[in-house]
């Protein structure tokens, strides 16, 4: 399984993707689903996957290997917005589940899913999800999160907690809750995480990290809130006597 998840701000983006990929109790493997595809001072892309490992992974090095081609049905350095983008991912989506599903399907679902998000030069940065059969819907100030894969964990903390104007810090601790919650409840979602905080109009993916069990942020993170609940909880009000029993 996997979780991966996309937030949109005024201020920029908060990307991330988890890295275990499981065909079995005893087939665990540490892949990378977040993939950057840049143009330095002009465009920054960042493709999540989720699904079929074979399917996703060749979509994105069709992908990679079309940047700069100049094919303008694949050429991602070549489109004009991030709509676009969008559109290539879901066509190349397309075409390969066309081309190999019905070979993978007697052996397991061939389908795969993406979040896209980024900026180029002239437009906000956007975020997109793609699902299965290579459509699309897109973030927006209402809907300013897009989840993919094992979601349901990593969802209330963002609808509690995140808002439209978050600062991309907040924004960021809340990813990372998120994947948190994800991680303590699935076990098919695992360290190490790839994230991005993507600042509106830097046109860069500096500050990229990975995360994984020994890094210090992490479990600094984990603890204090850990503790932050703990004492919330603690400090609630005992629910009172109700009634007088089943009758």
């Amino acid at each position: 399984m996997t979780y991966c998840l996309g937030i949109l701000l005024p201020s920029g983006l908060v990307l991330a993707a988890d890295s275990r990929s499981n065909a079995g109790v005893d087939q665990i493997a540490r892949v990378h689903k977040l993939a950057l595809i840049e143009v330095p001072g002009n465009r920054v892309i960042a493709i999540l996957s989720a699904g079929n490992l074979a399917t996703t992974q060749s979509v994105v090095t069709t992908l990679r290997e079309a940047a700069g081609a100049g094919d303008l049905n694949r050429d991602l350095h070549a489109a004009h917005t991030m709509f676009d983008i969008a559109n290539i991912v879901g066509d190349t989506l397309r075409d390969v589940v066309a081309r190999d599903g019905q070979h993978v399907q007697p052996y397991g679902d061939p389908s795969a899913s993406f979040l896209v998000g980024g900026q180029i030069l002239g437009e906000a940065p956007r975020l997109f999800q793609i699902y299965s059969a290579g459509n699309f819907i897109e973030a927006s100030d209402r809907s300013n999160f897009l989840q993919i894969g094992e979601t349901k964990y990593g969802k209330p903390i963002l609808d509690r907690a995140l808002s439209a104007d978050s600062p991309l810090d907040q924004a960021a601790k809340l990813a990372l809750l998120s994947f948190d919650a994800t991680i303590r409840s699935n076990l098919s979602v695992g360290l190490p995480i790839d994230m991005l905080r993507y600042e509106a109009n830097s046109f860069s993916s500096v500050n990229f990290a990975t995360l994984d069990h020994h890094d210090p942020y992490w479990s600094q993170l984990r603890d204090a809130y850990s503790q932050g609940i703990n004492s919330l909880v603690a400090g609630l009000p005992a629910p009172p006597v109700w009634g007088s029993g089943i009758s």
